[in-house]
C-alpha cells in the first residue's frame, strides 16, 4: 500500500536535510506455529514516517505511524548525502537481549524502549543504522506485548548511529584499502567495544578488538586516534585473494549493539581473451564463447559479453575473424574452463580450443588461447 501524504509532496530532487521527513515501514515480527507445529518466523511491513521535527510539531501524515526523531547530539541527517527517493527507510523494535541497563544519555529513563531505524543508498553508496529511544507511558511499559497502533505517534530521540560508506567493495590485487565504519554516541567518553570480524566459508575470525574501559587493543589496522573521534575504519595493506571475504565491524555500547557487514571482492586487472579463426570460405563463419565449471554436471553457459571483428578478407580469398571478451577475475572464476567453439560449413564438428582459468594469491594468471596454425576450410561443391 503505497503512502500517502496530506500536504508535503515528495520531490525526487529533495534531500532530506531539505525536506524533514522520510518514508518508512516498520518491520514488526512474530512468531507463528506452522501446520506441523514448528515455531516460524514472520514479518509484517507497515507504513511509517520518519519525522525530524520540534515537540509540538503535528504529523505530516495523520493516517500513519509516526516516529518523531527530537534533536540530539545524533543526527542522522548529517550522513544522508543522497536524495529521499534514492533511500530505503526500515524501522525494527530492538530487543536488548534482556540487559537492564539505563541509557547514560542525557533524558533517558529506566524502562525505555528501543527501536533502530535503518537507511540503505539503493545505490549501495552507505548503510546507516540509528538506534531510537523511545520513553514508554506507564501503561506500555506494564505491557510486555505493547502493541503499536496505526496513527500513533512516538517521540523518539537518536541516541547512537553505526554506519559505513563501503557496504560492498571491489579492489585489486597488492592495492591498499579501507574498510569504512563510523559511530555517534548522544554522550561523551561512552564505554564502548569497538571489534572487527571477517568470515570466510562460515568461520569468523577476529582481526581487531578495543576496549574503552581497559583501554587496550587487540589486532592491528584501526587507528585509537580515530577511535576517540568516532571513526573505526580499518585499513588493509597490500590486498591478496586471503583478503577476500565479509567484513564485520561491530560498535557496543550497553545496552546497544550496532553491526553492518562490508562484502571484500578481490578483482585481477582487466584482460582481453581473443580467439581467431584463420583460413576459411565461404563467408559464414559461427564462433561462440563458453564457460563452464567441470564436474558440475551443468551445461556450458554461452558468454553474452563477445564483441567481434569485422571479417577480414585475405589475398587467397579466405576470411578470417576474432571473438573476444575482457575479462576480470577474482577468486570465485578460479577453476572454470573457458572454451571457444567455431563452426563452419566446411566441418564435420565444430573446432574447440579451451583453457582454464588460474587464480593465485599473489596475482592473476595471464591467460592466453593459442591460435591454431592457419587452415583453409572450403565448402564442398
Amino acid at each position: 500500500m503505497p503512502l500517502s501524504v496530506s500536504d508535503d509532496v515528495l520531490s525526487e530532487s529533495q534531500s532530506l536535510q531539505e525536506i524533514g521527513w522520510l518514508p518508512c515501514e516498520l518491520v514488526e515480527e512474530y512468531n507463528q506455529p506452522d501446520s506441523s507445529g514448528n515455531i516460524e518466523t514472520h514479518y509484517k511491513r507497515r507504513n511509517a514516517v520518519l519525522q525530524f521535527s520540534h515537540p509540538g510539531d503535528s504529523a505530516v501524515n495523520p493516517d500513519s505511524i509516526t516516529f518523531f526523531v527530537m534533536a540530539s547530539k545524533v543526527n542522522m541527517r548529517k550522513y544522508v548525502q543522497a536524495g529521499v527517493e534514492e533511500v530505503q527507510c526500515d524501522i525494527h523494535r530492538y530487543n536488548a537481549g534482556g540487559i537492564e541497563a539505563r541509557w547514560p544519555g542525557p533524558g533517558a529513563q529506566e524502562h525505555d524502549r528501543w527501536f533502530t531505524c535503518t537507511l540503505r543508498h539503493s545505490g549501495g553508496l552507505f548503510i546507516l543504522t540509528t538506534f531510537l529511544r523511545y520513553t514508554p507511558t506507564v501503561a506500555q511499559a506494564d505491557d510486555p506485548k505493547w502493541v503499536i497502533e496505526d496513527r500513533d505517534r512516538l517521540i523518539t530521540t537518536a541516541a547512537m548511529l553505526v554506519m559505513t560508506r563501503s557496504p560492498s567493495v571491489e579492489v585489486g590485487l597488492l592495492r591498499e584499502q579501507s574498510l569504512h565504519c563510523q559511530f555517534v554516541v548522544d554522550h561523551k567518553q561512552p564505554e564502548l567495544v569497538l571489534e572487527w570480524r571477517v568470515q570466510k566459508r562460515g568461520e569468523r575470525s577476529k582481526l581487531f578488538s578495543y576496549s574503552s574501559r581497559s583501554g587496550q587493543s587487540e589486532g592491528a589496522g584501526v587507528s585509537l586516534k580515530d577511535i576517540a573521534a568516532g571513526l573505526g575504519s580499518l585499513r588493509l595493506p597490500a590486498t591478496t585473494l586471503a583478503n577476500e571475504g565479509t567484513y564485520i565491524c561491530s560498535v557496543y555500547v550497553p545496552p546497544l549493539y550496532g553491526s553492518h557487514d562490508l562484502a571484500l571482492h578481490i578483482v585481477g586487472q582487466e584482460q582481453k581473451v581473443v580467439c581467431e579463426a584463420q583460413g576459411y570460405y565461404p563467408l559464414d563463419v559461427q564462433m561462440d564463447w563458453l564457460r563452464e565449471q567441470r564436474g558440475r554436471g551443468q551445461l556450458p553457459e554461452v558468454l553474452k559479453n563477445v564483441l567481434f571483428s569485422s571479417h577480414r578478407h585475405h589475398q587467397d580469398g579466405t576470411y578470417s575473424l576474432s571473438a573476444f571478451f575482457l575479462l576480470r577475475p577474482t577468486a570465485t572464476d578460479s577453476g572454470y574452463t573457458y572454451t571457444c567453439r567455431v563452426s563452419h560449413r566446411s566441418l564435420r564438428t565444430p573446432v574447440r580450443k579451451s583453457f582454464t582459468l588460474a587464480v593465485t594469491g599473489s596475482h592473476t594468471e595471464k591467460v592466453l588461447l593459442k591460435k591454431q596454425s592457419s587452415k583453409r576450410y572450403e565448402a564442398s561443391k
